[in-house]
């Protein structure tokens, strides 16, 4: 694998407990590109220090992993971190098993953006181009990627 992948476009993404690893490695591990948590349980329930991009997806009707924790969640990422909130209408906790155009269209333009480098997907995100199924949805936009700035 090591010759099959670029270790300067690494991002991580898991759902439940594997988007509390995901968001965990992105504490750990400064140095990636971007971070997705789909219902995401981070039992420190801090992000205090990311600082990379990241992308909290709350699914509306969750009882595991409520949005009000979530929201709580998201707020203590730093404000100098691209960071975006989006809650899935009606959604329950193992909605990201479905197949899904509200993940898919807000999810790629992220991954777009910050491994990529690729401004032309800030579109989507800012603002949110297409509300359909999301309740809430919050961001630092502009949403800018500080790799492609340093290089």
């Amino acid at each position: 694998m090591r010759t099959r992948v670029d270790a300067g476009r690494l991002g991580v993404i898991g759902h439940s407990m594997g988007g509390g690893g995901a968001l965990d490695a992105a504490l750990r591990r400064p140095a990636l590109q971007a971070a997705i948590g789909n219902a995401p349980h981070l039992p420190s329930g801090s992000l205090a220090g990311d600082r990379v991009p990241t992308l909290i997806y709350a699914m509306q009707n969750d009882t595991l992993v409520t949005p009000a924790r979530l929201t709580s969640l998201y707020n203590t990422i730093p404000a100098t971190t691209e960071r975006a909130y989006l809650e899935v209408t009606g959604a329950g906790h193992n909605y990201i098993g479905q197949p899904s155009t509200v993940l898919a269209r807000t999810m790629i333009p992220w991954l777009k953006i910050f491994i990529d480098d690729d401004a032309r997907y800030s579109q989507f995100l800012c603002p949110l181009s297409n509300r359909a199924g999301i309740s809430q949805y919050r961001s630092s936009c502009p949403l800018i990627s500080t790799t492609a700035m340093v290089s």
